[in-house]
This record gives structure tokens, sequence and C-alpha cells, in this order.
């Protein structure tokens, strides 16, 4: 099975998701953040259809990229901006904030350089085009009762939000 795409995509996935994610946490306007998120989101769906997944793909771009981003900024909107900006910004774990992103460092290059003991050299070679199939025929088959369940959750979540942005308008 041949890649579907160079070195030189995946460079500018990993690149594009790394900056838009570090501008959701930087970004002080939250409407900015949320864009940046989608960017994020975006990136991830590319790797997705790198590794032959593409309903995995289309799931990221529809449900997280259109729905929950959609989702946060109607909270971005409902939510006291103005009382929010006067209050400090950061609060005072910076220090724990920077240990642990030393440690998640120093694990990220420990990895790095011998991860290649830990991880089989050789993957299983998947069939692609089986893929979509196989997952609705799972979810609509043996998870039927599961996906009814959390579709109606999130029904209710939608009920109450518009229900509470009600009272509040």
């Amino acid at each position: 099975m041949n890649p579907v795409a160079t070195t030189f995509f995946f460079y500018f996935l990993a690149f594009m998701a790394t900056v838009s994610a570090i501008a959701v946490i930087t970004r002080r306007n939250p409407v900015h953040a949320a864009l940046s998120l989608i960017v994020t989101l975006l990136s991830l769906a590319g790797f997705y259809l790198m590794l032959y997944a593409p309903f995995v793909a289309a799931v990221q771009i529809v449900l997280y990229a259109g729905g929950i981003v959609v989702l946060f900024l109607f909270v971005i909107m409902l939510v006291n901006l103005e009382r929010n900006i006067r209050e400090y910004q950061f609060n005072k774990q910076w220090l724990v904030g920077t240990i642990a992103a030393a440690v998640l460092g120093g694990l990220l290059l420990f990895v790095y350089q011998r991860g290649h003991d830990i991880f089989p050299r050789d993957f299983a070679a998947l069939p692609e085009g089986q893929n979509t199939q196989q997952i609705g025929v799972a979810l609509y088959g043996q998870y039927m009762f599961p996906f009814e369940i959390a579709s109606l959750l999130l029904l209710v979540a939608i009920v109450g939000a518009v229900v509470m942005a009600k009272k509040r308008i």
C-alpha cells in the first residue's frame, strides 16, 4: 500500500496542527481561539485521510469541526464576555503547568530516541475499501442501543441549552 501523501504534506499538516493548537490556548479572544480550533481539527482530518481512514476524517470534519465548534461559538456568544475580560486572565498555577510541560517534553524526547524498541517495526496492512462499511455494520448492528442512547442524550442537551438560553434572553 503506497502512502497517500508525501512527507511534505505530513510535516505541513503537523505544522498547521501545532501552530493552531498553540493559538487556541494563547488567544485572548475566545472567538479567535475557536477558529484556531477549527484549523486544528481540519489538520487532524488530513492526518486521518493520510492513514486511509476516510470515514473517521469525515466524522472529524462534520462532527467536531462543524458541530462541536459551532456549539462552542454559541456558548461564547451567550456568556457575558465583558465581565470575563475584566477578570484576571491567568491563574497562579503557571509553575505546575511549566513543570508538566517539561516532563511531557522529556517523555516525548525519550520515546523519540528509544521508541523503536517499544513499537513494532512492521505494521499490518489494512484493507481500505471495507473501512466505512464495517463501521456502519458494527454501529447499526452490535452497537445500536448505545448509539441511540447517545443520540437521545445529545437531543436532551440541545433542548436544555435552548431552554437555558431562552430564559436569559
